[in-house]
Parts: C-alpha cells; structure tokens; sequence
C-alpha cells in the first residue's frame, strides 16, 4: 500500500527510486494483485481467531490505507504510523487475552512513541528531498530540534513502558530492560544534536531493532 501510495514521490527521492514501482519494474496492476493476495491471507489467518479480533481487523486495514497519505497532509505522519504499528498490539492482545485492559492501551501509547522516535530518525535519510517535492515528516518539523522531538517521544514512550509493566505486576528484570533501552536512547540523542549524515541516521534506525529485543526479553525475565 505504500509503495502504490509512494511511486510517483518515491522516483524523485535518491534513496528510493529504484523500488520495482517508482522505477516501473513494476506496474501497479501487478502490486494490486499481490496486495490483494496478502489481504485474503490475512483474512483466511482471521479464522483461527477469536471475534474480539476479527471485530478489530477493518481499523488495522483502514489505517494501513490511511498512513501512506498522510504524508501529504500530516507535518508528523509517523504518528499514524505508530497507530498502525500499535493496532497489531492491541490485536495480539485480544487475540491472546480475549479482552481489552489497561495494559493493552498503555502498550500502545508506548508503540505509537516509538514509531515516531524511530521513524523520524528514519526520514533524516530524505530530509532534503522530502522538503523539495512537499513531502511532511517529523524530521522536517523537527529540524534542528530533531534530538529534542526524538527524546521527547522516547522519553513518553519509556513512561507508559514503566507503567504497564506496573499495571501487570512484571518483575524486576522488565525494569533492568528499559534502562537499558534508555542508554540506548540517551545515546542517539546525544548524537542527533550534531548535524549526522544519512548513513549514520540508517544505523542509527537499525539499532532500533535492539529495542524491541530488549523490551521482549525484559517482558519475559519480568514475568518469571
């Protein structure tokens, strides 16, 4: 969905114009096709749900539609993302717990922070070309407070991650986790207050996906 969104933007952006569509490789019949396939999957995958989840399935689907457009609208796009992101929270939940709590909604505060930390970090990338076709982001927003946005939101995210562990009685090794993930954090801050080039902001980006390792094996060294 975001790359059909995308391709005519996409082709102007050096960084992206060499994706199938935006270089026409391929055409949009062939990315509808397959988009099409991708949504029976899910939808067949729904089956071995419970209703709770399949009653939450259109909003996943309406805000993977949703996101690709904001961009043209939205000077923080990413905080649609991370809704989009997060619903696959709340959806996991439900799927699993066949409720949803406290938990469920502090989780995904926390995921939308998230989004727009490591996604604004993302854009630096194509900063300079998002500002000459029109395209909005965080990091153009940001600008030269890019650290102070990026620590704010990781900042709120780290806060509802302390809470919800509170909220279902995770032990001590959760905490150890997100202190980590605060380092890690604080770091990139400490970073992003110089001017970074985009090959330190794709690094930067990467070492995102050590976040989410550390809060899932915080997650379970707090419930044992």
């Amino acid at each position: 969905m975001n790359d059909l969104a995308d391709r005519s933007f996409d082709g102007q952006v050096e960084r992206t114009r060499h994706r199938p569509l935006a270089s026409g490789q391929l055409r949009s019949k062939h990315a509808l096709g397959f988009l099409a396939l991708l949504l029976f999957g899910a939808m067949g995958l729904l089956w071995f749900l419970n209703p709770l989840t399949w009653a939450l399935s259109p909003i996943a689907l309406l805000l993977a539609g949703l996101y690709p457009f904001c961009k043209r609208f939205l000077h923080i796009p990413q905080l649609i993302l991370g809704v989009a992101f997060g619903w696959g929270g709340v959806m996991a939940w439900a799927a699993v717990r066949n409720e949803l709590e406290t938990g469920t909604w502090l989780l995904f505060a926390a995921t939308v922070c998230w989004a727009i930390v490591y996604d604004t970090i993302y854009a630096i990338q194509d900063r300079e070309d998002d500002m000459k076709i029109g395209v909005k982001s965080s990091a153009i927003l940001f600008g030269s407070y890019t650290w102070l946005g990026v620590g704010l939101f990781a900042s709120f995210m780290l806060f509802f991650l302390s809470i919800a562990g509170e909220v279902v009685h995770l032990g001590a090794g959760y905490f150890a986790g997100l202190l980590l993930v605060a380092v890690l954090m604080g770091y990139q801050v400490i970073l992003l207050r110089s001017a970074i080039t985009p090959q330190i902001a794709f690094k930067l980006f990467k070492q995102h996906c050590w976040t989410g390792v550390i809060v899932l094996v915080g997650i379970f060294l707090g419930t044992y």
